[in-house]
């Protein structure tokens, strides 16, 4: 397992695709040096509209951009924090060029992965989500985490994580919280599935439906299922 996770979601504008993928590669080297083990940079393919909030409700997007999801691996939270600081000091960022997107609509944070199924390594295709969670739920939300995982890689997942929000900061336009209508007390968590393509998800996710298992949900399901967000992601960058 890993032992920290950074989040993000933002809107890109969708001409700015290329120069985005530019942006986030000459990025990748600098991380590594600080610490991280992988960047993964995951463009908006299937990201349906929500009735109460979803992922572009989140970022505020626009119509003409797309949301990226992405996360960056990192082998301990000291690493991380320390990493981010040094990196913020470092001349190197300033050389790196205007964003390709609106930084301040972007909403980022750091989370304690509580489970992680399954090897790390190249995938074809993510489902992302982000779940309000009261900590009193906690332990009953990854116990049920912890029993669909095998059920998501017997109809071909490859890897599932559930991280809970460690540092998540309140922002000035959008944030986490905000995102999925968080209540008092509520915490974050961020989770993604992978897939090696698109089609196992859309076969996978189809049996996963029809599963006799998913017929018997929790007697009391352990967050408001109404204000999760979700979407499927094609990978532009895992390195």
């Amino acid at each position: 397992m890993m032992p920290y996770v950074q989040g993000f979601v933002l809107a890109v504008p969708s001409a700015n695709k290329l120069a985005y993928i530019d942006h986030a590669t000459k990025s990748v080297a600098l991380f590594r040096e600080f610490g991280m083990t992988r960047m993964v940079e995951c463009w908006g393919d299937d990201v349906p509209p929500g009735k109460l909030n979803d992922f572009r409700t989140a970022v505020q997007a626009k119509d003409d951009e797309t949301v990226v999801f992405s996360w960056l691996e990192w082998p301990s939270k000291q690493v991380y924090e320390n990493g981010m600081k040094r990196m913020m000091e470092d001349p190197r960022m300033a050389e790196m060029g205007e964003m390709p997107f609106d930084g301040q609509r972007m909403i980022f944070a750091g989370f304690l992965p509580e489970m992680d199924d399954g090897p790390r390594g190249a995938t074809g295709y993510v489902d992302g989500f982000l779940i309000p969670v009261l900590p009193d739920r906690k332990e009953a939300y990854f116990a049920m985490a912890r029993k669909a995982s095998p059920m998501f890689q017997e109809h071909g997942a490859t890897r599932i994580v559930e991280a809970w929000g460690d540092d998540v900061p309140a922002g000035q336009v959008t944030d986490f919280y905000r995102a999925v209508h968080a209540e008092d007390r509520e915490n974050i968590v961020f989770s993604w599935v992978e897939w090696p393509d698109k089609t196992a998800r859309d076969a996978g996710m189809k049996r996963i439906t029809a599963d006799e298992r998913m017929k018997t949900p929790p007697a009391e399901m352990p967050f408001d299922g109404k204000r999760m967000i979700f979407g499927g992601f094609t990978p532009i960058l895992d390195q």
